[in-house]
């Protein structure tokens, strides 16, 4: 099955994308982006596209794609991979493709802004309203999984922090170091980022640690809130964009281990292809029938949704060539 989603997600990649590409945006280099009529070294700056996949992977890759499909497991592996291999490929593709590509023709509008050109100011006032409500909760959900993950986990809090440091030192390296060499701070970044996880086990298992790094819920709710203002105000190449560069690092690598782990400890499938919770609408997890819990179950890692702002966000201020947006 993991090969067969493999190969349809290649043929999409090769044949339908290019499709989109060529009969529906017919992207063009010779235009500028955004990052190049904005440069202001802060929020607009053409980024190598290397950092930029990674600070878009990491926006995208968070609880809602991993959490989802899990928790839509009891209705049959069957209909959760077909939703996520055919929703991804017609749907959450084209569309995080196609709102990237419109917001870079549009100078980097946002939607609201883009509503407003397009319905008048009442629509974009309504529009403008409604992303922020879906932003919100969207937002606290998210921050909720961080929040319980991390409470009460030393070795959790010590090494998601360490990433921080580790990131800003990432950026000044490519920014006043050695600007340019990607591939020779992510060996730099990746070893320190491998460091940080090691130890925190050790550190975490101190009576200094176990004390200043065992944080409530509350704390930890405050610690984010904190972070998460001073990433939207702090230049983009100074924090945020080399530590989502830095985190898909342990992302991928945790996905592989994951991998590889199933495959080589329960190589057999046990869970049904399709089981009886999906027609009587009840089960353990959460009450509902296969249609339409399981499109609403997995959102975000088939027709994606926060995606689409995440798309809008910093990459369409970021990118060099219109063409590389896909």
């Amino acid at each position: 099955m993991v090969v067969a989603a493999c190969c349809v997600y290649v043929i999409g990649f090769r044949f339908y994308a290019r499709l989109v590409e060529m009969k529906i945006v017919h992207p063009r280099d010779d235009h500028a982006t955004p990052a190049e009529i904005f440069d202001n070294g802060t929020d607009y700056m053409p980024t190598d596209r290397r950092v930029l996949f990674g600070h878009h992977f990491a926006a995208i890759a968070g609880a809602g794609p991993l959490v989802g499909p899990v928790l839509a497991t009891q209705m049959g592996y069957l209909p959760c991979s077909i939703w996520i291999v055919v929703g991804a490929v017609l749907g959450g593709c084209v569309q995080d493709y196609l709102v990237l590509w419109i917001s870079t023709r549009r100078r980097g509008r946002s939607l609201g802004q883009m509503a407003r050109d397009e319905l008048g100011a009442a629509g974009g006032l309504a529009a403008l309203v409604g992303v922020f409500v879906i932003m919100v909760i969207i937002i606290a959900v998210l921050a909720l999984v961080v929040v319980r993950a991390l409470a009460q986990s030393p070795w959790g809090v010590f090494s998601i922090a360490m990433t921080i440091p580790i990131a800003v030192f990432m950026g000044l390296y490519l920014r006043f170091v050695r600007p340019g060499r990607v591939a020779e701070v992510s060996v730099i970044g990746f070893g320190l980022l491998l460091a940080a996880v090691a130890s925190g086990h050790a550190i975490a298992q101190t009576s200094w640690g176990a004390t200043w790094l065992n944080l409530s819920p509350v704390a930890l709710s405050w610690f984010v809130i904190v972070y998460g203002f001073a990433a939207s105000v702090l230049p983009v190449w100074l924090l945020l964009a080399p530590r989502d560069y830095l985190s898909t690092f342990m992302k991928v690598g945790a996905i592989a281990l994951l991998a590889v782990g199933v495959v080589v400890a329960r190589p057999v499938m046990q869970a049904p292809a399709l089981s009886h919770f999906a027609g009587r609408g009840d089960g353990p997890v959460f009450a509902g029938s296969l249609f339409p819990f399981l499109f609403i179950t997995i959102a975000c890692g088939a027709l994606s949704g926060f995606m689409r702002w995440s798309r809008r966000g910093r990459p369409r201020s970021c990118w060099r060539k219109k063409a590389r947006c896909g």
